[in-house]
């Protein structure tokens, strides 16, 4: 449990070696480690310019992939990037290597991709994919404006769409995170994991109904899901450290079966196939629970 009352607010107050707790992961070392790229996150936190928290027992707690981490370190500790033979989570290590803002280890995957030296498509050699979704339908009163002082009440159904899905292979999740994404009123975003260690994700959107006016749509503060068309033929898995750049608008999904069809698109591509469906084991589109296997 942290103890959020408890921060550092310059470099004085750390000293070797440092314990760091990241996402539950517990490692030790040293300040010269951690600010070994000045110009980093990690540089900033452990230079005193950004503010560290603690955790009850006085490690400095870090919020992300704990597991992860273990490869950054290494690369800080020798500039070299070692990861096992079969690594399948180099998405998810690229990720953490953007959020800490290390550009010479961004580099080094991306020489390593290059050269081939790793495949990106390695997959562990089994994983369980497990997708529960549900629709509510709920009325909507809303007051429709005629004009000034002019004002008439309106009713309208929407439907709140919600799929949680649980991998056992993180990366596809990450995947999955890049695929979707939220239509809100700032624009474009992407949908985050639902635990730090990238197995679980949630996705919840409303699609607007046509007698729904988009102010009273954005004043309920709804978003929409969406996806791009031209994805899955543009870009393939194997291209992880290229950047997604549809070359169309994104597609709204409207129901959970154009949901269901873009999952079952993208799982069954990355060599899942289909192994129980609830409640109709002929009816995969309108099924209420999905498990697949690889």
């Amino acid at each position: 449990m942290l103890n959020l009352n408890s921060s550092d607010s310059n470099s004085n107050s750390l000293s070797d070696p440092v314990s760091l707790n990241v996402g539950g992961e517990i490692y030790t070392t040293t300040l010269d480690t951690l600010t070994r790229y000045r110009d980093s996150m990690l540089g900033a936190m452990f230079t005193g310019q950004i503010s560290t928290l603690r955790d009850k027992r006085g490690n400095v707690f870090i919020d992300r992939d704990g597991k992860i981490f273990r490869y950054i370190l290494n690369f800080l500790r020798s500039s070299s990037l070692d990861l096992p033979d079969g690594f399948s989570e180099m998405r998810l290590l690229r990720r953490e290597a953007d959020f800490f803002q290390i550009r010479p280890l961004l580099d080094e995957i991306q020489r390593h991709v290059e050269a081939g030296a790793l495949s990106l498509r390695d997959a562990p050699r089994r994983a369980l994919l497990l997708v529960d979704v549900d629709c509510q339908v709920r009325v909507l009163h809303f007051n429709l404006r005629r004009a000034p002082e002019n004002y008439e009440l309106r009713t309208c159904s929407v439907r709140i769409l919600t799929a949680e899905i649980f991998c056992t292979w993180r990366t596809f999740l990450v995947l999955l995170c890049e695929r979707f994404s939220y239509r809100t009123t700032q624009g474009l975003t992407s949908p985050l994991p639902s635990d730090r260690r990238y197995n679980r994700l949630k996705l919840e959107w409303v699609p607007r109904p046509d007698e729904l006016p988009q102010d009273q749509y954005e004043k309920q503060r709804y978003r929409g899901l969406v996806i791009s068309d031209s994805w899955a033929t543009q870009t393939h898995f194997g291209d992880l450290c290229d950047a997604i750049t549809p070359s169309r608008s994104p597609c709204e999904v409207k129901d959970m079966h154009r949901f269901l069809e873009e999952l079952l698109t993208v799982s069954l591509a990355e060599g899942f196939r289909v192994d129980s469906v609830t409640p109709d084991s002929m009816d995969v589109l309108n099924c209420h629970t999905l498990q697949l296997v690889r």
